[in-house]
């Protein structure tokens, strides 16, 4: 049986903000529904660069991908950094079977047709809507199977590097090409597909134990990670979180190459770890470790969204925990000091809604009357900071949640049901609709003690709770 020639996609990952203004681009969808059925079509096994599940890491094989596979389609659409870079890598390499391709209406900073780019449509709004999707997936597979064709002849060159520079001959790479290589892209396939495979047991009641058992296994055969490639690794951190094993986010932490302990996705993800451990475990230790760590992560690299909103987590932990004990001050100053860190991580990346609204619900509960002039100030960029997701293709559930403790913040209950039953079409992992509840359940209780109705909101509460366990 002949093996299929492999083919590396450079492009972004998730949604990405549009630089034109307009609303997020889901550049999931457009691999999903477009790209990787066109590489198929082609004859060819589809690999996609992975390096947004590492917080943009470059590592090794990264690099082997880069220089190896024997094609590459590159996305060029809203500049990102990281798919120029790793497109530069690719043209100083491979004189030719490179393909790349943008959205009519992205500008590109420079002419792309130099490069014979391949345009397509996004749609209105930016939703890549089925017959955008066909259409491009026709227009890939039709180039590839162009490429494929040429190559057996030799293949016009697409590098402008080889183009301007007719001495440029990189060293050798063809005697790379090894078995060993394809293999090993092959196994990292696999780890990703049989990842999902456990998150997606994982979602189910019945199937959660299986999940567990499974991952455990999987761990135990990954063996040392010096090893395993740098997305596996994230990739399995990320699991462990999906099913809320944190010992096992902090035992995988400890196992890591020194490289991948030093990433700033790596170490907000241990704070995450520490500080829901320190909830069930009801451990000190853990909760000053996890704001040790995210404190350092914020001095380093300065204001960041992420960073704050999980710093903003921890004093918001502390404060309930506070009130629980009866420490009136402990209770201020920490409410006091979660306000602080979601404000700074708003004002860091207001297009973040997460630490956003957590700024206005713990506003709301301190009830005075400057932060509530500031919760009606703030409200509306917030809201509109989700509607902008809103109106891409796929919002996600933290987009339906954000607006459904909105609607609560303006005591709407027929608003709040409507994006409740949204919120919980879309939940991907069971620690999703705990952390909204946990935060409901703040509002109702203050709103209980100033002898407001709140039962429509328990109602909803425990509608959340129901599907966070």
């Amino acid at each position: 049986m002949s093996q299929r020639p492999l083919c590396f996609v450079i492009m972004p990952f998730q949604k990405k903000q549009d630089p034109a203004g307009g609303p997020d681009i889901d550049f999931d969808r457009i691999y999903k529904n477009a790209i990787e059925p066109a590489i198929k079509d082609a004859g060819m096994d589809p690999v996609r660069a992975d390096e947004e599940r590492t917080g943009g890491i470059i590592h090794k094989p990264m690099f082997e991908r880069l220089l190896l596979c024997d094609y590459a389609v590159a996305d060029l659409t809203t500049a990102n950094a990281n798919v120029f870079y790793e497109l530069g890598v690719r043209h100083t390499a491979r004189p030719r079977t490179t393909l790349t391709l943008f959205a009519r209406q992205q500008r590109i900073p420079f002419d792309v047709n130099f490069l014979r780019s391949l345009p397509y449509n996004l749609g209105k709004d930016n939703v890549f809507t089925d017959e955008d999707a066909l259409a491009l997936q026709n227009s890939v597979a039709e180039k590839l199977l162009e490429l494929r064709d040429q190559t057996i002849n030799g293949a016009p060159v697409d590098s402008p590097l080889f183009t301007l520079l007719s001495d440029w001959q990189p060293g050798d790479i063809a005697r790379l090409k090894t078995d060993v290589f394809r293999d090993r892209v092959r196994i990292s396939e696999k780890y990703k597909s049989d990842l999902a495979v456990i998150r997606e047991k994982n979602k189910y009641v019945q199937t959660r134990k299986e999940a567990q058992e499974m991952l455990k296994r999987f761990r135990n055969e990954l063996g040392p990670l010096d090893a395993v490639d740098a997305v596996t690794v994230v990739d399995l951190m990320l699991t462990c979180r999906a099913l809320k094993d944190w010992d096992g986010m902090i035992s995988l932490f400890n196992d890591m190459p020194e490289m991948l302990k030093r990433q700033v996705l790596v170490r907000e993800q241990l704070g995450f770890a520490y500080n829901r451990r320190a909830g069930e475990n009801n451990d000190c230790a853990d909760r000053v470790e996890a704001l040790r760590i995210l404190t350092d992560v914020d001095k380093e690299q300065g204001p960041s969204s992420e960073t704050l909103g999980l710093i903003g987590r921890i004093h918001k932990d502390k404060w309930k925990e506070a009130q629980d004990t009866g420490d009136v001050i402990g209770a201020v100053a920490h409410l006091d000091q979660a306000i602080d860190a979601y404000r700074r991580g708003f004002m860091a990346d207001q297009r973040d809604a997460y630490p956003g609204i957590n700024l206005l619900t713990l506003l709301d509960i301190k009830g005075d009357k400057e932060s509530l002039d500031e919760k009606d100030h703030l409200l509306p960029v917030v809201r509109f900071a989700v509607e902008r997701r809103l109106s891409g293709a796929t919002p996600d559930y933290w987009d339906h949640a954000t607006m459904l403790e909105l609607a609560v913040l303006e005591n709407d209950s027929g608003k709040a049901m409507k994006y409740l039953a949204k919120a919980v079409g879309v939940i991907r992992e069971t620690w999703e609709p705990e952390t909204t509840a946990g935060n409901l359940e703040m509002i109702e209780r203050s709103r209980k003690a100033r002898a407001e109705d709140t039962s429509w909101l328990k109602q909803i509460i425990g509608e959340l709770i129901k599907r966070s366990t």
